[in-house]
């Protein structure tokens, strides 16, 4: 079992189960926490939990945790005997399958098939095009590269730590979209002008922006006491970085309010991309 973060007993774990990826478990487990801010929660996933040994061992670790406070647990797991065994733990357990899987089979008066994952494997392509956007989006990240941005869907643009670089990651592993990102820094600013990269690709930019105090709440975890850090640096660049955008028409949202998968949908709505990656 691989965690993505290890528990922390001081706070209330949400854990994200999954007899497969856990990617599932994780955009809905995500998409509910959003509307609750400020809470102390720790995030840990736990993939392919498909036999009732990992079960059993997923039972005791939430159980070590004690129940103050009490563990939550999203579980994606398509077996009733695995999902029966993690429902006997301590956490408060969310259940999709039961959640939406028995109102279907009710209606359609007919068992959900009890093969996990059965009508994704046959689909290969879903697999390598998300590679293949992963791999893109890898390649184009932060700037890196800008002699593919003519095969890119969108190219994210914003400040350095505004949330780019997720964002494309996101689009590219959910939605099957090549995306690209780049930094506009302060030479773009005292040049008064978007890179030529940027500006023969003015169609596919997209642009975020972030509330100044945040960016520099986020620029001192990595810099402290810098200047790239300090309020008055990070006030400059959003003044500038929403002036150019202004000047291009380029639409853009501010990250410092919308998650990720927010962002995502609403760049695809903007451009009228389709979800490439079939279901």
């Amino acid at each position: 079992m691989t965690a993505t973060i290890a528990p922390d007993k001081t706070k209330q774990t949400f854990f994200f189960i999954s007899d497969g990826t856990g990617i599932t478990a994780e955009v809905l487990g995500h998409s509910l926490l959003s509307r609750f801010e400020d809470l102390a929660i720790e995030q840990v996933t736990l993939p392919y939990i498909n036999t009732v040994t990992k079960a059993e061992a997923v039972v005791v670790r939430i159980n070590t945790l004690g129940d103050s406070p009490q563990a939550i647990a999203m579980i994606s797991i398509i077996s009733p005997e695995i999902r029966a065994i993690i429902k006997n733990s301590n956490a408060l357990v969310l259940d999709m399958f039961e959640a939406f899987l028995s109102p279907l089979e009710q209606l359609f008066g007919r068992k959900a098939d009890a093969v996990a994952g059965k009508a994704f494997n046959a689909k290969t392509n879903n697999y390598l095009q998300r590679i293949e956007a992963m791999n893109y989006a890898l390649e184009n990240d932060d700037g890196s590269s800008i002699k593919k941005y003519h095969e890119a869907d969108v190219i994210v643009i914003g400040l350095s730590r505004s949330g780019k670089t997720p964002t494309c990651l996101y689009l590219s592993m959910h939605f099957g979209i090549l995306a690209a990102n780049y930094p506009i820094t302060e030479d773009d600013f005292e040049r008064g002008d978007l890179p030529a990269a940027l500006i023969a690709n003015k169609e596919k930019l997209f642009g975020l922006i972030i509330d100044p105090q945040r960016l520099t709440t986020i620029r001192e975890k990595r810099y402290a006491n810098s200047r790239y850090a300090s309020i008055q640096q990070c006030e400059f660049e959003y003044r500038e970085l929403e002036r150019l955008y202004r000047r291009y028409n380029i639409p853009f949202l501010n990250s410092t309010v919308l998650s990720i998968e927010e962002l995502s949908t609403r760049i695809m709505l903007e451009f009228g991309i389709e979800r490439r990656l079939s279901t």
